[in-house]
């Protein structure tokens, strides 16, 4: 059994720590108008990239490090610790380009990927709509073929960062009457005609957006695999995602603990710092218990990933995404607990990280669906 990082894991694991609280994270605390966001995140991405962090979503032939769960768990919970925008900027990037490794045709391989490779480029993932998000076979947007192009229309809902993206993939439906099977997926370049993007506001302040699409015509070049193609590749790529998720919130566990314990044992009451009072030391310990927990399930499952045990990723990976993000939220609350009444101050980080930690507990297969796909692979054998 493997207990501990390889030489090379840990090296990029120092690595991306330096990178995120040298550089990253004061360009994240800079971004304060939204004209400016765009430039803040290209210059994050950038700096991915230039160090080969963006490479681990890329095979090897196309100039990346090859493709590595665990080293892309490793860079979110660091990410996650110091900068939300960053870690979504990067695990965005991820999910609006693993479908291009997992389906694209040569053309499509060699026009993207070497350039998500060196960070040169902002990705969205755009599925989820207003009516359909676990119900995905239930999407509405529609792809008309028109000879040699297709024509898009429909609504979409929770695109991350699409605002500041340079390339969506989006879903639609090829076939309105053949439900999951009918769904195709499209490379949409940002600027592109027929396309309306509209910021969203969400209580964590994280960049997302409605994408809204009328008569938008794409070349049938643009389509990313064969018509109907779309579900396997929306979650080929969210089964590779998921466990990442569940490290993204380890990260963000981590910093609540951090700045819990080290208020309590600043904050005075009654006399004396509140990491004296026995009641302050039962809930550090148990966040502490919790998070290490959720680092075994997380990791455990990444390996796994890698290893292509594909039998057992996908109950692994569910049970590492819900308990881990589970874990964030009890862990968050419990900071702002510790905090009392400065911890629900705006601009407060435990605050902050509260919010943060309320909406991986949807995307990405919500807890509930997480448990149905446990006992879904439980009921198979694996």
């Amino acid at each position: 059994m493997r207990f501990e990082f390889t030489e090379e894991e840990e090296m990029l694991r120092n690595q991306i720590r330096r990178l995120t609280r040298e550089k990253i994270a004061p360009l994240s605390n800079a971004v304060a108008e939204k004209e400016e966001s765009r430039e803040i995140a290209l210059q994050i991405i950038r700096l991915l990239g230039d160090q080969g962090f963006c490479g681990l979503y890329v095979p090897q032939e196309f100039g990346g490090a090859g493709i590595s769960s665990v080293g892309i768990c490793i860079v979110r919970e660091e990410l996650s610790k110091v900068s939300h925008l960053a870690d979504l900027l990067f695990a965005e990037l991820g999910l609006a380009t693993f479908g291009i490794t997992l389906e694209g045709n040569e053309e499509q391989k060699r026009s993207y990927l070497p350039r998500v490779a060196r960070g040169e480029i902002l990705g969205s993932f755009s599925l989820t709509e207003p009516n359909a998000g676990s119900d995905v076979a239930a999407l509405q947007a529609r792809a008309k073929r028109d000879g040699d192009s297709y024509l898009l229309s429909g609504e979409k809902a929770f695109a991350s960062v699409a605002g500041l993206a340079d390339l969506c993939l989006i879903f639609a439906k090829t076939d309105m009457e053949k439900g999951r099977k009918g769904i195709s997926a499209f490379l949409v370049e940002a600027g592109t005609p027929g396309v309306e993007i509209r910021p969203m506001e969400m209580m964590a302040g994280s960049p997302e957006y409605s994408v809204y699409l009328e008569d938008c015509r794409l070349p049938a070049a643009n389509r990313l695999g064969k018509e109907g193609a779309g579900w396997d590749i929306a979650f080929g790529t969210l089964d590779t995602f998921r466990v990442t998720v569940g490290a993204a919130m380890l990260g963000v566990a981590e910093a609540a603990f951090e700045e819990a314990f080290s208020y309590a044992r600043k904050r005075v009451a009654f006399g004396r710092p509140i990491a004296e009072f026995q009641a302050t030391q039962l809930k550090l310990a148990n966040m502490a218990m919790e998070i290490e927990a959720a680092r075994w399930l997380v990791y455990r499952a990444a390996h796994l990933k890698d290893e292509g045990k594909v039998s057992r990723t996908i109950k692994y990976a569910s049970m590492a995404k819900l308990f881990a993000t589970e874990m964030a939220w009890r862990v968050a609350d419990e900071a702002v607990q510790i905090h009392g009444g400065s911890g629900v101050t705006k601009g407060v980080k435990v605050e902050q990280l509260l919010r943060e930690a309320r909406l991986p507990r949807i995307y990405e297969g919500t807890s509930e669906i997480q448990r149905l796909t446990i006992y879904r692979e439980m009921e198979r054998g694996f």
